[in-house]
């Protein structure tokens, strides 16, 4: 069994009110610690990628805050206290100073991880 918390977790990236620390666990899953200041909209860093979206899944829980979820379909919001799941097609945005933690296969978040962190640098 793996087990890690955020401050074992290697940041991936920390700018401009934008922070994940990432950490392989269970195989083929990653674990994600992510924090976003208020108002900071991840749609920009996506751009280039399908339909200019994150095309990784997600499943986590919302820890603080409230994320607003762009997706083609229209926006959702997630709240403190939520468990969910996003589909491949989504962009973050954070409505309150937000934390959640979610899991991803490796290889597909990697991918956007890589593409995102080229983006912000």
């Amino acid at each position: 069994m793996t087990a890690t918390t955020r401050e074992q977790a290697p940041v991936a990236f920390d700018t401009d009110g934008a922070e994940l620390r990432t950490r392989e666990i269970g195989g083929d899953f990653t674990v994600a610690f992510v924090r976003f200041d208020k108002g900071v909209d991840m749609s920009p860093a996506f751009k280039g990628l399908p339909d200019d979206l994150c095309t990784c899944p997600h499943w986590g829980y919302v820890l603080k805050g409230k994320v607003k979820m762009h997706t083609r379909d229209g926006d959702t919001f997630y709240s403190a206290g939520e468990a969910f799941y996003w589909a491949p097609g989504h962009a973050p945005e954070a409505v309150e100073d937000t934390e959640y933690i979610d899991f991803s296969p490796t290889a597909e978040f990697d991918a956007v991880v890589k593409h995102v962190a080229a983006q912000l640098a």
